[in-house]
């Protein structure tokens, strides 16, 4: 009985020491002010190379409209599956969203990077608005970006 009790620790030990774990992550996406409708955006990952790995969050309930996102769009491949779920409504000038959710430890510092792509309907899209290495060190400090995004801060 105790060479099974013993077994079974280590596998349990064992077992816990190779699952990926997760953390709370806070994504805060502030917009400039503009004339116009909510802006849609895309917060999602990609690797080091750039290529597209996961949406995180989408903003704006019109589907129609997502291919202008087109960094994502490209990436996703637009399957509707992947972002059920994981959408809301469109972010209006000057105001912020903040998102809260679960990630893996396997995305922070190794090389990922949190992408967010804007587009406003009647107004030039932005691909690429922010791009931010995921890293401990980055967290908490706000980026510009280069459209419709005022800031974008991470935190853990």
């Amino acid at each position: 009985m105790k060479h099974l009790v013993i077994i079974l620790c280590l596998f349990s030990a064992s077992a816990l020491s190779t699952q990926s774990f997760a953390r709370e992550v806070v994504l805060t996406t502030e917009l400039q002010s503009y004339s116009g409708n909510g802006a849609y955006l895309a917060i999602y990952l990609t690797n080091a190379k750039g290529q597209y790995q996961d949406t995180l969050w989408i903003a704006g309930q019109k589907s129609k409209y997502y291919k202008h996102l087109t960094g994502w769009a490209r990436g996703s491949g637009l399957r509707t599956s992947e972002y059920d779920g994981i959408s809301g409504a469109s972010v209006t000038s000057g105001k912020t969203l903040t998102v809260s959710l679960e990630l893996a430890d396997t995305y922070i510092d190794t090389g990922f990077q949190l992408r967010v792509d804007s587009s406003v309907e009647d107004m030039r899209d932005n691909r690429n608005d922010v791009v931010v290495p995921l890293t401990s060190e980055g967290a908490g400090k706000p980026v510009n970006g280069n459209g419709y995004v005022k800031t974008f801060t991470y935190s853990f």
